[in-house]
């Protein structure tokens, strides 16, 4: 049975690699959309398990924006992507206009049109790259968005997908905007099956 516990520096790597040429499609389509060159790359890659996921952004009472989606096709799982509130007002902000900066306030309705085709546009990259490395089709489904603290947002996935896996597969990425710079996370997290899959596309030994 696959354990995502065991993978190697070579899986990793090659994990990295998708993640790069993922943000590399991502950062043109984003460059597009907010009219402001964006850079992207991907540091990290690692596994962590549920009970850790929030303590990646910061703690359970970190206030962040989560991005959810489900992965359907040939490789199916899910994927959330968490942004602080800051660094997420200050991505949207030459979309929209000027961001508050008050530390707890709501997001309007265009930010969160913006920020769910951000979410839209960085799942689709990743998920281009993922196929034409794998020759496997995937497709993203529409993505689900809330602002709250990480715990509550986390709980939620946690409890629809417990039964699939106990540990997920981190990807963090750094945004350069300018002079400023934006980290977000994505938390990949196979079905069954999946991950063993992954890796046959790929040419390297399953786990």
């Amino acid at each position: 049975m696959e354990d995502i516990r065991n993978l190697g520096e070579i899986q990793l790597s090659c994990l990295r690699e998708v993640g790069n040429i993922g943000a590399g499609h991502a950062a043109t389509a984003l460059s597009k959309l907010l009219h402001s060159e964006i850079q992207m790359n991907v540091p990290r890659v690692s596994v962590v398990g549920f009970d850790e996921i929030a303590d990646v952004v910061g703690g359970a009472e970190q206030l962040v924006i989560g991005i959810f989606l489900r992965i359907e096709g040939e490789l199916p799982g899910s994927i959330f992507f968490l942004l602080h509130q800051e660094s997420a007002k200050r991505l949207v902000s030459d979309l929209v206009g000027p961001y508050s900066t008050g530390e707890h306030e709501d997001f309007s309705e265009m930010e969160i049109s913006a920020l769910q085709e951000i979410g839209n546009i960085l799942a689709g990259s990743y998920l281009s790259s993922l196929a034409d490395f794998t020759k496997k089709d995937t497709s993203p489904t529409p993505p689900a968005l809330a602002v709250d603290m990480a715990g509550a947002i986390l709980s939620i996935g946690m409890i629809q997908l417990g039964q699939v896996s106990d540990y997920a597969l981190v990807v963090d990425t750094e945004f350069r905007q300018g002079d400023l710079e934006i980290r977000g996370h994505f938390f990949l997290l196979p079905d069954p099956g999946s991950v063993n899959l992954l890796f046959q596309s790929l040419g390297v030994e399953s786990v």
